[in-house]
């Protein structure tokens, strides 16, 4: 694993990061929305609202994707760092690029934002993410549920407040 670099991504990483994040989407089944110019809007814009960090080969070759972004938690008194997407190519699967991507979005978020925990969400039928994550030591709250508002309900949130 030490011909595989982790970087930051950089503005002209749009076409490398959407395409790894679609082979993501592809592979758990979502469909994918995001563009290119989403990407460079969004990761790269005058207001980034997500980091990522590319694990590449020496040619060039994106094998692994991590896309993050700081938040703030008032329980903990303190930033975590929240894990939107990680991806490991198929072929280098089972050789640590997932946990070293994760350690790099924690010494990014350290180094950001003074960032003292990780967060991230997995579906229930992937019982392989599942035991990855166990494995490295995250922990299943039971006393929260991921909710989501968009759509009609995001809109038209407000309008009778």
């Amino acid at each position: 694993m030490k011909d595989i670099s982790i970087r930051q991504a950089v503005p002209g990483d749009e076409a490398a990061l959407n395409l790894a994040l679609g082979q993501l989407s592809d592979g758990m089944g979502d469909v994918h929305r995001a563009s290119e110019a989403d990407i460079a809007r969004f990761c790269f814009g005058s207001a980034p609202v997500f980091h990522a960090l590319l694990a590449e080969t020496a040619d060039g070759h994106v094998v692994g994707v991590a896309a993050y972004s700081p938040f703030f938690s008032t329980v903990s008194g303190s930033v975590g760092v929240y894990v939107s997407d990680l991806w490991v190519a198929e072929q280098t699967r089972g050789k640590r690029l997932g946990q070293r991507l994760l350690a790099a979005v924690r010494v990014a978020g350290i180094e950001a934002w003074d960032a003292s925990f990780i967060r991230l969400n997995v579906y229930h039928d992937n019982p392989k993410a599942l035991a990855f994550y166990e494995r490295l030591g995250f922990v299943h709250y039971a006393e929260t549920q991921f909710m989501t508002l968009s759509g009609r309900e995001f809109s038209s949130l407000g309008e009778q407040a």
